[in-house]
């Protein structure tokens, strides 16, 4: 591949595959095994967490790095993983990201500690990134662009059953077999992934510039401190206190390190982060609307079960059931969702989407009652929303990337989902106990001991916020320009084209 010598030479896929008539869908089939795989393992690692408290006799603030190392890390390493992969080969690096990830989760399971297994999910993060920063960039590069969307539903959904299957399998194995094969359960799915990956992905085709292009080592080595920083305040703030000067120290120091990753990219001559991406409305404001809505999904799924358990009276499983309407919902609608993309384009079921989630939060902040089956419409609702909103949204980002920066603009993609998960969990808990501690004249620490009355305003009045959100990123997507097609013409000839599919 492109500087990188015959070593990396990337494999064809089986002839006999990719000459059938329905071979981009058999490549999107493949990658959905890599984005159900990670969701799955996001969803059962964090029911873990107890667990492990109890095995290996560690506080609650240590078994937590289990799951914080690994999203940090991640989130660390999409982008230059994307970069990489628009250089080296994106099925290169994605069947590779199926074998660090299938070790990676081996060793989790083999872990004779609490440290080892922290640092053995940092190696599964690794793999994870390689998976997750190529799966939209393969699609977009295979599918033609009228089918664009509905193939990144299709992922989307994959995406949100591995998230809604993951507490119920992670529950039955912890109880049958032990925590070990919570982590062990993601080796065989690695291995049908790496097999399907190896025989039916697409090589990357050439379509950068003529003039050779480099990995910026300089700009990764800023980019990763500056993520994992943000992370850490994102992810401590409430805890350590908006004023406290850890906080401060880590932010200055995120500040700095960001400062001088932008610095450097101005002057590379081969960027990590082509800075001319954001100069597309499409890609720049969808990129801040998907932020603001992962934060939506995230806030919602911190703050409703504080709702439900401290307020309405209900029990820890019926808050999970209440709240599983949400990732069902979603993942119904990906695809669906998709259609309408490639039939009107993005402005109409991102905008839709948006106000239908602000319609829902505003609906559960004005619900007094304790009865199930209204709180489980309007959660499901507020997961269509989410669900129409999402994968037009990354459609429209990833259509208007050019074909040589699809891995990049893939790593990007995901990073604002991780910042979105910590952006969203933080700014709920900071208001939420904000307006507890100004009704209650004094500084509020936990909820265990509150009045539900005073409790549930501030949950009904954070939920507002949360709508406010919403709203904002449905406005958007309202701007963000001419239908998607209108905009982005095909900028690549598929894949599937040049092996006359």
């Amino acid at each position: 591949m492109r500087g990188f010598g015959p070593l990396f030479d990337e494999p064809p896929p089986v002839r006999s595959i990719a000459s059938l008539p329905f071979y981009p869908w058999l490549v999107v089939g493949t990658v959905c095994v890599g984005a159900f795989l990670g969701q799955l393992d996001a969803s059962i690692a964090g029911l873990v967490l107890p667990t492990l408290e109890e095995t290996f006799a560690a506080p609650v603030a240590a078994v937590a790095w289990v799951a914080i190392a690994y999203l940090v890390a991640l989130a660390a390493l999409v982008v230059p993983f994307g970069r990489l992969a628009d250089l080296a080969g994106r099925k290169l690096l994605y069947t590779s990201g199926f074998v660090v990830f299938i070790v990676g989760s081996a060793l989790c399971g083999l872990a004779p500690g609490l440290g080892w297994l922290i640092a053995f999910r940092i190696l599964q993060a690794v793999g994870a990134a390689m998976l997750q920063a190529n799966s939209v960039a393969i699609i977009t590069a295979t599918v033609v662009r009228r089918r664009l969307g509905r193939a990144i539903g299709i992922q989307g959904a994959a995406q949100a059953i591995g998230l809604s299957v993951g507490p119920s399998v992670g529950g039955f194995l912890i109880d049958a077999l032990g925590w070990r094969w919570v982590f062990f359960i993601a080796v065989p799915f690695g291995l049908l992934g790496t097999l399907l990956a190896w025989l039916v992905l697409p090589c990357t085709e050439s379509t950068a510039p003529r003039t050779e292009e480099r990995f910026d080592w300089l700009g990764a080595l800023l980019l990763g401190p500056s993520v994992t920083l943000v992370l850490l305040a994102l992810t401590f703030a409430n805890e350590w206190g908006w004023s406290s000067p850890r906080l401060l120290g880590v932010s200055i120091l995120a500040a700095v390190c960001l400062g001088g990753f932008l610095a450097t990219e101005r002057r590379a001559a081969h960027a990590l982060v082509d800075i001319r991406l954001f100069g597309s409305r499409m890609f720049s404001i969808g990129i801040l609307a998907g932020l603001l809505s992962y934060s939506v999904l995230f806030g919602s799924l911190f703050l409703v079960p504080f709702y439900l358990e401290r307020v309405l009276g209900r029990t820890a499983a019926e808050a999970g059931l209440l709240l599983t309407p949400i990732p069902l919902a979603l993942g119904i609608m990906a695809p669906v969702a998709g259609l309408l993309t490639d039939r009107f384009g993005a402005r109409l079921p991102t905008v839709v989407g948006m106000l239908l989630t602000a319609a829902a939060l505003l609906a559960v902040a004005a619900f007094a009652g304790d009865a199930l089956w209204p709180m489980l419409v309007l959660l499901g609702v507020l997961g269509v929303g989410l669900g129409l909103f999402t994968p037009p949204n990354n459609s429209a980002i990833m259509g208007s990337a050019p074909p040589h920066r699809l891995g990049v603009a893939g790593g990007i993609l995901n990073m604002t989902r991780s910042l979105g998960t910590s952006l969203g969990v933080a700014l709920t808990g900071a208001l939420l106990a904000v307006l507890l501690s100004s009704q209650a004249g004094e500084q509020v620490q936990s909820t265990l001991n509150l009045d539900p009355t005073t409790l549930g305003l501030a949950c009904r009045q954070t939920l507002l916020f949360l709508a406010a959100l919403a709203a904002i990123a449905g406005l958007l997507s309202a701007v963000r320009g001419a239908p998607m097609e209108d905009v982005v013409q095909p900028h690549h000839t598929p894949v599937t084209e040049s092996l006359g599919v």
